[in-house]
């Protein structure tokens, strides 16, 4: 599975949300997140607790 990096980044912005936080917040390492952010691919079950820590659903994250 693959979050678009940009997507990702911009939500984290909006809610001023660093790595970790977001790591902490959703349960998933920092280093996952920064391979996300770098445009690597994901588990299925990291998007989906990534996009409920971010408060937004999984499909607003991924690449088109």
């Amino acid at each position: 599975m693959r979050i678009d990096r940009i997507k990702l980044i911009a939500e984290m912005a909006r809610r001023n949300l660093k790595v970790i936080e977001l790591s902490e917040k959703s349960g998933v390492s920092p280093n996952t997140i920064s391979a996300i952010r770098c445009g690597k691919n994901c588990s299925k079950l990291a998007a989906n607790a990534i996009a409920s820590a971010l408060k937004v659903d999984v499909a607003e994250l991924l690449e088109n």
